[in-house]
C-alpha cells in the first residue's frame, strides 16, 4: 500500500477543487463550460466553476460493471447514448456482444432516471463552439472520461479539457490523447492505485447530496 503525506492529500473534494481551480486559471475569462461527472465530481466542479466565473453543466456517464467483479467496470455510457468500451477487457472476459449490449441499456435506463432526477435542479448548458471543461474527482481506468469526452465532442465542443485531482498512470495515458488538454495535479506511478486514497476524507455521494450541491451552486451564483 502506498503512503502518502498529508500535502500530497486533499482534505476533501472541495479542497481538490479550489487546488485544480488554481492550475485552469488561465481559462477564466474564456468562453468555457465547466461539466462535474456525478457524483464525485460535481463538488469539485463546483469550485472550479466558482473560480473561472463560468457557466456549470453535467455529463451523466456509468460504468458497465463487471459481472463477477462489480467494483470494476469494462465500459462506460453516457447520458446520450455514447458507449464507449475496453475492449481489450471485453475480450479477456469473453463477452459476447449481446450481453455487452444488455448490460448497457440496463446501465442507460438508470442513466436516465439519474438525469431526469438532476435536471430537475441544473439545466443542461450549450457548448457548441466553446471550450468544454470535464470534471471528476479522479481517474482510475479512465473509460468512463472516455465517454464523456466522446458525448461532448458530438455537441460541437471548440475544445475539450478534462481536469482531476488524481489520476492513474494508465488512466492519464488513456485519455491524454483524446483531448486538448489533461491537467491532473497528482499522477501515480505505482501499480495499485484507488482515487480514495488521495483524500483524506471521503465518502460515496448519494443524490441528495448532489441536489443540495446544485442548490447551493444556485445560491452561490446569486449571491
Amino acid at each position: 500500500m502506498n503512503i502518502y503525506s498529508e500535502q500530497t492529500l486533499f482534505k476533501d473534494r472541495t479542497d481538490a477543487g479550489k487546488r485544480l481551480a488554481k492550475a485552469l486559471i488561465d481559462y477564466r475569462g474564456k468562453d468555457t463550460v465547466v461539466f462535474a461527472i456525478p457524483r464525485g465530481g460535481v463538488p469539485v466542479a463546483l469550485e472550479v466553476a466558482a473560480e473561472l466565473k463560468t457557466d456549470l453543466d453535467i455529463v451523466i456517464v456509468s460504468k458497465i460493471q463487471v459481472p463477477s467483479q462489480p467494483e470494476a467496470g469494462y465500459g462506460a455510457v453516457t447520458e446520450d447514448g455514447t458507449l464507449v468500451l475496453n475492449e481489450p477487457m471485453v475480450k479477456r472476459l469473453n463477452m459476447e456482444r449481446e450481453d455487452v449490449e444488455r448490460q448497457a441499456d440496463a446501465v442507460r435506463e438508470k442513466i436516465m432516471r439519474r438525469s431526469l432526477l438532476y435536471r430537475r435542479k441544473i439545466s443542461p448548458r450549450p457548448v457548441k463552439d466553446k471550450i468544454a471543461i470535464i470534471i471528476d474527482d479522479g481517474l482510475a481506468s479512465g473509460y468512463t472520461m472516455l465517454a464523456a469526452v466522446q458525448s461532448l465532442r458530438k455537441r460541437k465542443a471548440s475544445e475539450i479539457v478534462v481536469a482531476v485531482p488524481v489520476s492513474s498512470r494508465s488512466a492519464y495515458n488513456v485519455v491524454k490523447p483524446e483531448v486538448n488538454e489533461l491537467i491532473s495535479l497528482i499522477v501515480d506511478r505505482s501499480n495499485w492505485f484507488a482515487v480514495a486514497s488521495y483524500y483524506l476524507n471521503w465518502h460515496d455521494l448519494n443524490d441528495e447530496e448532489v441536489g443540495r450541491c446544485f442548490e447551493f451552486w444556485r445560491t452561490r451564483m446569486v449571491a
